[in-house]
């Protein structure tokens, strides 16, 4: 990919976010309702790379954001190329690399860019990540996964040992999930970055289909002195299992991904290859089934956060379940006593009355409580969210 030279623009333009879309038309619609959002009062644009989606997609982005740059594909050209056309045609100070399957708080990138301002030889920075249950998802901090930490994730001995901090490498487990530090690795769901390191590093290997290329770049990064962080202070959902479903082709493209970085940064024997080929091969299958051995209860109940009551009709009959509705003109954004101590609820966030800020605070105040989240994107007609990260998420359509 030829970038071009850095000193054509003179940028005033502070900041461009880049997604990068292949088939989640309802997530990326809730991704850039979001991005809009964190972006008032930053000199900015959005930049949306579409990988020849057949969901609609970019009619939506037409009808919904004609103002906003879309890029369309013919093919898919995999994350790499994909966003390295994006950043391409970027003009801002910094660039971040966002998910479609993502939503950011509404001071996500105002406090990003003051952080990164304060730093000197800025590599990239990464935030905190949750997935749609609000657990943190330990991606969000990672080692360079050389053979030995790579050996360690493969056989799960970080979980065995999760304090001893040989075993602990993979997800850089010395860092807190509440504390902002440098790390080494971070991941390509949401890297922010200057401009002109990108292009410094010539972007996204383009040899690399997927899984390893977040790795590659943030390694290259630290390989011309740079200094990556783990940015705490802001918290992300990345609904994660719609960027890629775990099925056979996962199995081969990480197996692809690992195999190319290996060769490409590290000098390794043939025993060795042999062994980590068996390994990944082991690794990737383990990966294909996380999280589907354990079955979901279906939400018994709903409580929907709004101030239209006239919705919650609506939203009961498509459901066919009784809906509380929690008024947010008469009661604060607080956990509905209905919800407390009672398992397989499922709450219905309005973002005409709830700032996403509020529904991630949400969710990961309430993780791991027999609580369901979904959110109501403002000015539109469908409910989404995703309760287990390996798997796709549910959109729910109230017309």
């Amino acid at each position: 990919m030829h970038f071009g030279s850095s000193n054509v623009y003179i940028c005033f333009m502070q900041l461009s976010v880049v997604i990068l879309n292949y088939n989640v038309r309802y997530f990326l619609e809730l991704c850039v309702l979001s991005v809009q959002n964190a972006l008032d009062g930053i000199e900015s644009e959005i930049i949306v790379v579409d990988n020849n989606s057949s969901d609609g997609s970019c009619a939506m982005m037409q009808q919904r954001f004609p103002s906003i740059k879309l890029i369309q594909n013919n093919d898919n050209l995999g994350f790499p190329k994909g966003n390295n056309l994006g950043v391409a045609q970027a003009k801002g100070k910094y660039i971040c690399i966002l998910n479609p399957d993502t939503v950011v708080a509404e001071d996500t990138f105002t406090k990003v860019m003051a952080f990164a301002d304060r730093q000197i030889n800025l590599g990239i920075v990464g935030v905190k990540l949750i997935d749609g249950t609000g657990n943190f998802l330990p991606e969000s901090k990672r080692g360079v996964p050389t053979p030995f930490v790579a050996f360690t994730k493969m056989m799960g001995l970080y979980k065995i040992r999760p304090k001893f901090e040989l075993f602990g490498r993979y997800y850089a487990q010395h860092v807190q999930e509440n504390q902002t530090a440098k790390v080494d690795i971070l991941v390509g769901a949401f890297m922010f970055m200057e401009r002109e390191l990108y292009l410094e590093l010539a972007g996204f290997d383009e040899n690399c289909f997927m899984y390893s290329d977040d790795i590659d770049l943030s390694y290259r990064a630290l390989l011309k002195a740079k200094s990556n962080y783990y940015f705490h202070e802001t918290t992300v959902i990345h609904y994660k299992g719609e960027s890629t479903i775990r099925d056979g082709v996962y199995m081969k493209r990480f197996q692809e991904a690992m195999n190319f970085f290996y060769k490409k940064h590290f000098k390794v024997s043939a025993v060795f290859s042999i062994g980590m080929k068996i390994g990944i091969g082991f690794f990737s299958f383990i990966k294909m089934f996380e999280g589907k051995t354990i079955s979901k209860k279906k939400p018994e109940s709903f409580v929907f956060y709004s101030s239209n009551v006239d919705l919650v009709e609506k939203i009961a009959g498509v459901l066919q379940k009784k809906v509380r509705f929690h008024d947010l003109n008469s009661e604060k954004m607080v956990i509905s006593s209905g919800v407390k101590d009672k398992a397989s609820i499922e709450i219905l966030l309005d973002n005409l009355f709830v700032t996403f800020k509020e529904c991630i605070h949400f969710m990961e105040s309430f993780k791991n409580k027999g609580v369901t989240f979904k959110i109501l994107p403002k000015n539109t007609t469908f409910l989404i969210g995703s309760d287990n990260s390996n798997e796709r998420g549910v959109v729910v359509k109230i017309e």
